[in-house]
């Protein structure tokens, strides 16, 4: 049996990995794969494992509203 979002949301972990980093910004892993990419997310590797900083969440949608703001 899968775990709820709710369930499954932990705020004590330092990092994520790319799905949870997608379900926190409500986006497709496919999409927060792009995000990675292409800098606008960061990713920091653990040996072989790609995670994202939770820190890194509220960074991104704060660039994402200034910008807005800006235009």
């Amino acid at each position: 049996m899968h775990a709820t979002t709710e369930e499954s949301y932990d705020p004590t972990l330092a990092l994520l990995t790319v799905e949870e980093a997608a379900r926190r910004l409500s986006v497709g892993r496919t999409t927060c794969f792009a995000l990675i990419r292409t800098g606008a997310l960061e990713p920091t590797l653990v040996g072989r494992l790609r995670r994202v900083p939770a820190d890194a969440i509220p960074e991104y949608v704060t660039r994402l509203r200034t910008a807005r703001q800006a235009a």
